[in-house]
């Protein structure tokens, strides 16, 4: 038997409360390891933007404009 197959049992025999807390810290290691990750790829994105609206490469819109386009969109999707 594998240690991974091994633990899984052991999990498996706790109580629901145990087996809920369990998968609770193991989902918050994973959410941690991605999140440095993501941050880091946000944050390269953030300033590519940020310089394409700083030379004029990008078209910038108004919250309410593109608010009003995406109302418009689901209109003709009716």
């Amino acid at each position: 038997m594998t240690d991974f197959e091994e633990i899984s049992l052991k999990a498996m025999a706790l109580p629901v409360e145990s087996r809920a807390e369990l998968a609770e810290i193991l989902i918050q290691s994973l959410d941690e390891d991605e999140n440095e990750d993501h941050k880091s790829a946000w944050l390269e994105e953030i300033h590519r933007r940020d310089q394409e609206i700083r030379v004029g490469a990008s078209i910038t819109k108004t919250a309410d404009q593109v608010l009003r386009e995406a109302r418009e969109t689901l209109r003709c999707l009716k």
